[in-house]
This record gives C-alpha cells, structure tokens and sequence, in this order.
C-alpha cells in the first residue's frame, strides 16, 4: 500500500532540500555497507545508517558526515525510526519480503534514479522513484525492488509513525 506523500508535511521539507541530501549521499557512497540480511539480495543492497533501527538513536559516526541530512530528520519528521542512504546495484534485485512488525511507514526520498526498469513492487502495485519526489509505503506487506538499469539507484530510507 502506498500513501500520499503529501498527507505528511516533512516530506516537503525534504524534497527542498533534495541538492543538500544528495550531495551528501554521494560523499558517503565509500562508507557504505551490505544490508545485513543478505538472504534478501544477492550482495547488491548497501545501505549507509544516520538513526538505528528501531528506536531512531542517532548513530553520531555516520551522522556527523551528514550532519545536515541528519539535521533535517531529526527537526522535521516526528516519531522518526531508522533512517540512512540505501543504494541498489545496477542489474540487481531485492527479493520479495515484508518489513518488521511495529507501526512505521516508509519513506523514500529518490536521489538518483537511472532511467529504465526501476522500480518499486509493494502487494500488487508497482511504482517508480522519481528523482527528490517522496514515495511513502507500508513496508510491512510484501515488497521488493529492482534496479536492472546500469547505474546505481540511491534514496533517503527513513522510518516514521503517522499520526494517529
């Protein structure tokens, strides 16, 4: 299930500020790690964490190289989870999987999209990332991702509990 971006008022914030969190994504890309559950890809998921999972503590290394990224969340989005950098390999997928239990959304905003088949699949609608636009999902029903372009594709991952 997706949802409006626009129900949620931080994610304007974020979307002015696309340039800034971009450019600071891009000056991480060498620090950035495999996603831990491996079974979910085939070593072409890595992620860069700014707030843990799942309680949100920032994580001070990672967060002082983006101290403005990490600046934004911490102002604007309420009852913010985990948040950080995640980049899908060129030719590549994450398998079909749910999120964890609790009461997050997810939020991409996109900072690099190639063009081609890159996509977003979340129970039986599929859509793409377009560039320092929100995307807003339940990640707790079943979703996967590719990327079979030849360039990276790198979004913003953050948690948040909506308003009641």
């Amino acid at each position: 299930m997706f949802y409006s971006a626009a129900d949620f008022p931080f994610t304007r914030v974020l979307q002015a500020h696309v340039d800034r969190i971009r450019a600071e994504a891009e000056a991480i890309r060498p620090f950035m790690v495999d996603w831990q559950e491996t079974h979910l890809h085939d070593r072409c998921w890595q992620v860069y964490g700014l707030f843990g999972f799942p309680g949100g503590e920032v994580l001070a290394e990672s967060a002082a190289r983006c101290p403005y990224t990490t600046d934004l969340i911490a102002r604007h989005v309420p009852a913010h989870g985990a948040a950080g950098f995640s980049l899908l390999k060129p030719h590549s997928r994450i398998h079909p999987h749910r999120g964890y239990a609790g009461s997050f959304l997810r939020c991409h905003l996109p900072l690099s999209v190639p063009p081609g088949d890159c996509a977003l699949r979340v129970e039986n609608e599929v859509r793409t990332w377009t560039p320092g636009e929100c995307l807003v999902f339940d990640d707790r029903l079943e979703h996967e991702a590719w990327n079979l372009t030849p360039e990276p594709r790198i979004v913003l991952l953050l948690d948040f509990v909506p308003p009641a």
